[in-house]
């Protein structure tokens, strides 16, 4: 087998997704469809990286197929149950793990049946969410205290579940693994629970969704950790180093990823509530971008009265103590897109230029934003603009949202060679007409 060229293959698969049209490809399997010819028809892509992304691709559909419950049914040859997926059952995985809750415990009835709920709901093999023992990490080193957490790294042995065994009927595990594990001051704070069960649950179902694995607990402490997969650098790191090089094809899909995993949290009826280059974290190897740090994550219907976080993306309602709502992480959407706009966080001065918060949260109220750059393009100026309107109704909801910005992305994909520049094909689409001070 020839060398599998990463980067190609999961540039393959972006291009596929943005290609897809969903006036036609209307439901999974017309959209899985189309990305099948779309990837075999691929001349970027070798005999053995085409095989590659069809994997992939077919794993992300057994998947899909589970959590929208669509598709045709088979009769799994282990279990007899009708099952979704085609490269593995899910009741079979289900089954396996059930059979190891009285293996494992948390000490803690609430976590142990989060993780177990997670478990019973399991999509997929690699999307398995369960207590880790703490003696199953090796080389554990402080990095850094981020908000109100401390954050290690570590090696995990074994590594996280990813793949079903039809034969042994087991889960195989993917070998040892760096991880992230963060540090719970303490699990009976609700607002520490909330982030638990937020990032447990979106992990467990969604992509674009900062990858968590689990639980684990320190006995020199008794504190809870959760386990994350470890990503390479966060959005304002990823700006200071690569900002020069980054094209507006570049731009889009950084945003498209962010709002796509917003929309999964907005789908489970959950707000963010500190969207900020710090929370946006990359993984180089899959090129893609995951939401992260959940501890103000909670539902629509749970307000919160107090203001947290990062004042230059917090929307002026909820400065003047309306709450937050869907529509205040639409506006942080605004910031962060000004943001990779221009390669500077919003507002960064705000400290040297005003006497104090106060004065400058009071100019935001009253209409103060970001100066737009020369170069944005005017599709994109626009759709920004609208994210950041004083009046939260005026926002586009993230449906509207991300149709806008799949489609930025898809005309892009239609109109950039692989091999050229933006400056070299003299794209004159009208989202691409750029603005001129």
């Amino acid at each position: 087998m020839s060398v599998i060229r990463k980067e190609l293959v999961y540039a393959a698969l972006n291009r596929a997704y943005a290609l897809i049209d969903p006036n036609i490809h209307d439901d999974i399997y017309k959209e899985y469809e189309f990305q099948e010819k779309t990837i075999l028809a691929d001349k970027s892509l070798t005999k053995d990286e085409k095989k590659e992304a069809i994997i992939m691709l077919n794993r992300d559909y057994d998947r899909n197929k589970i959590l929208f419950n669509s598709g045709t049914k088979r009769i799994c040859e282990n279990c007899n149950q009708e099952c979704l997926a085609t490269l593995y059952c899910e009741h079979c995985i289900r089954n396996y793990l059930k059979a190891k809750f009285s293996n494992w415990t948390s000490e803690n009835n609430v976590i142990d049946n989060l993780i177990q709920k997670c478990q019973m709901e399991t999509l997929g093999p690699d999307k398995i969410s369960e207590w880790i023992p703490y003696n199953n990490f090796k080389d554990i080193r402080y990095l850094t205290k981020g908000g109100w957490s401390e954050i290690h790294t570590a090696d995990w042995i074994g590594g996280k579940y990813c793949e079903w065994d039809s034969k042994k009927k087991e889960l195989k595990r993917n070998g040892e693994q760096n991880v992230v594990l963060k540090r719970l001051e303490t699990i009976c704070n609700r607002s520490l629970f909330n982030e638990v069960k937020a990032h447990l649950t979106l992990s467990n179902k969604y992509d674009f969704i900062s990858p968590c694995f689990g639980l684990t607990r320190d006995p020199s402490n008794g504190s809870y950790m959760l386990v994350m997969n470890k990503l390479d650098m966060n959005l304002r790191e990823y700006l200071q180093q690569n900002y020069n090089n980054l094209t507006w094809q570049g731009k889009v899909q950084i945003i498209l990823n962010i709002i796509m995993g917003l929309k999964n949290i907005h789908k489970e009826n959950l707000i963010h509530r500190d969207l900020h280059s710090g929370n946006i974290l990359f993984y180089q190897y899959t090129n893609s971008w995951y939401i992260s740090d959940f501890g103000f994550c909670g539902t629509a219907d749970k307000s919160l009265n107090s203001i947290y976080g990062n004042l230059s993306y917090i929307a002026p309602e909820v400065i003047v103590g309306k709450g937050y709502t869907f529509a205040s992480d639409i506006y942080s959407i605004a910031m962060l897109m000004w943001e990779i706009s221009s390669g500077e966080p919003p507002f960064a001065n705000y400290k040297n230029d005003y006497e104090n918060d106060y004065e400058f949260v009071m100019y935001v109220v009253d209409g103060m934003r970001p100066k737009i750059i020369s170069e944005t393009p005017l599709k994109y100026k626009e759709l920004m603009e609208r994210c950041w309107d004083a009046n939260p109704i005026e926002r586009p909801d993230i449906d509207t949202l991300l149709d806008e910005i799949s489609e930025m992305n898809k005309l892009y994909q239609n109109t950039l060679d692989d091999n050229k520049t933006e400056e070299q094909e003299g794209i004159n689409l009208q989202f691409l007409i750029f603005i001129n001070f």
